[in-house]
């Protein structure tokens, strides 16, 4: 058979993706700059950047992408900016004690940033090795992938946004994508304008509490580092400690935003043309912030009475009310929407509380949102849809279709969730056995719980796990090929397995 795919196109495309990624280099250089520090290794990474995407560019100047031309060039982007993205640490590791010398690690790392993961092969004593530049670049991974590198394309680049609707759609989390304006390239501009103003807002407010007294060691530079990991869900930290080094004002301060980053950014333009009733009116946003209220009073129940022992339960005192429910919410708000900060150690808490998290980290952020998961417009159509297919099985002859917020969704988008829903479900399965499979083979004492984090913590972009691979642990420990597979993972879920998985069968490559 014929292959259909202009895999030159998607490539030289890639190539001016990876291109690009030299300019946003300049930042942790500046900071090189400013404190004297890795200077020659972002000169390095910048010019092995602009080299390898000059190359790639070369291999076609057709800027028409075809609707598989789009697919495989937004894979390949993701997967060209995550190697790109491991030189720094490569580099800056040559020759040291860091664990981020070792290209597995590096890829790891580098994938969790873009990916907006938070998953990370560096321990307390591995952050402290590194400069203010390297763990900058670090934290700007992931506000760089948080609202799409490719939308971030489209909203720049002439050449991009011809192909816009199609790029976006196979990039941006959730079952459609909802246009603001009639042109794509605004509503990508939009978008980030949104996140921009967001993330600067909370580098503001952050920077005040600390000229205020009220956050002594959220200086600037903590300030900007936090901005660029807590809008796009991600959950890195410069801090070994997480949101648990500063104060319960700073704490407080990014629940809200941590909250705002798991909703859909598109509903931010109802408020700019002052439509509030029909954002009141969203049902995902209304479940979204009903699943977070209803977890966070269960989990603050199971902490303020202790009935989830031990009673010192990872830095929450039994019977402490503002901590308990501070705690509480704090990690529903970061861990049901892929967040990954934390503020006490939960993997120390009680079996029921863990549970309760568990269970938060399936349902996921909204769609058109920074977060991770399954996305809670799709739980709320398949929900709707087996109260359906019970009503129908009792009344046979009824014609009962499914409606979210008073539009009637189609059937075939019902298909498209189920088949989504079932390969996500069936991927996180089968990479739990696997990882499981893999440790016992090197001799890593793992239990099921563990696994079972690692695998959904992965695939659903949200960095902690459970037992070792708690909020101030590491994946470092696992073997390379567990590694590999996690950056797999990190990979398909950041793209919502659909767009990578179909690039594996027959049907995509051939008439």
């Amino acid at each position: 058979m014929a292959v259909r795919v202009n895999w030159r196109q998607s490539v030289a495309f890639t190539g001016t993706v990876v291109k690009y990624l030299a300019v946003a280099m300049l930042v942790p250089l500046a900071i090189g700059l400013l404190y004297g520090e890795d200077v020659v290794v972002f000169l390095f990474s910048i010019g092995i950047a602009v080299v390898i995407g000059l190359a790639l560019e070369r291999l076609d100047d057709d800027p028409q992408l075809g609707a598989r031309e789009a697919l495989l060039f937004v894979a390949l982007a993701w997967g060209a900016v995550a190697l790109v993205g491991a030189v720094p640490y490569v580099i800056a590791g040559y020759g040291t004690e860091s664990t981020l010398r070792y290209p597995v690690n590096a890829l790891f790392e580098s994938m969790s940033g873009f990916t907006t993961t938070g998953a990370t092969v560096l321990g307390a004593i591995s952050l402290e090795r590194h400069s203010h530049a390297l763990l900058m670049w670090r934290q700007l991974t992931q506000w760089l992938g948080g609202m799409g590198i490719i939308v971030l394309m489209v909203a720049i680049l002439p050449e991009a946004a011809v192909n816009g609707a199609q790029l976006i759609e196979s990039e941006a989390p959730g079952p459609e994508l909802q246009k603001l304006t009639p042109k794509i390239a605004e509503t990508a501009r939009l978008l980030w304008l949104f996140y921009l103003g967001f993330t600067a807002l909370y580098v503001a407010i952050l920077i005040g509490l600390h000229y205020a007294g009220m956050a002594p060691n959220m200086d600037v530079y903590n300030a900007v580092a936090h901005g660029f990991t807590t809008l796009p869900t991600g959950g890195f930290s410069p801090q070994a400690d997480s949101i648990a080094a500063f104060s319960p004002a700073v704490q407080w301060v990014v629940i809200p935003f941590m909250l705002i980053a798991g909703m859909n950014f598109a509903l931010f333009y109802l408020l700019v043309q002052d439509d509030y009733v029909e954002f009141l009116r969203d049902r995902e946003l209304q479940a979204y912030l009903g699943a977070n209220a209803g977890m966070i009073v269960i989990l603050w129940g199971f902490l303020f009475t202790g009935s989830a022992p031990p009673l010192e339960l990872g830095g929450v005192t039994e019977g402490a009310l503002e901590n308990s429910l501070r705690q509480a919410t704090f990690q529903v708000a970061s861990l049901l929407n892929s967040t990954g900060y934390a503020t006490s150690d939960f993997a120390q808490w009680g079996t029921t509380a863990q549970g309760l998290l568990l269970f938060a980290m399936f349902i996921g952020g909204s769609a058109g949102s920074t977060g991770g998961g399954v996305k809670v417009v799709r739980w709320l159509v398949v929900i709707k849809a087996i109260r359906r297919q019970l009503f129908t099985t009792a009344h046979p002859n009824a014609i009962k279709p499914v409606r979210l917020g008073g539009h009637v969704v189609d059937e075939e988008v019902i298909r498209a969730i189920y088949g989504f829903t079932l390969l996500y479900l069936l991927t996180f399965g089968v990479a739990t056995v696997l990882i499981l499979l893999d440790a016992g083979r090197v001799g890593l004492e793992m239990t099921t719980l563990e696994a079972v984090s690692a695998s959904l913590a992965t695939l659903g972009n949200i960095g902690p796990g459970f037992g070792f691979l708690g909020p101030f642990g590491s994946y470092l420990d696992f073997p390379a090929t567990s590694k590999l597979l996690m950056v797999f993972l990190m990979w398909i879920g950041r793209l919502e397995i659909i767009p990578v998985f179909v690039m594996f069968t027959g049907a995509f490559w051939n008439e």
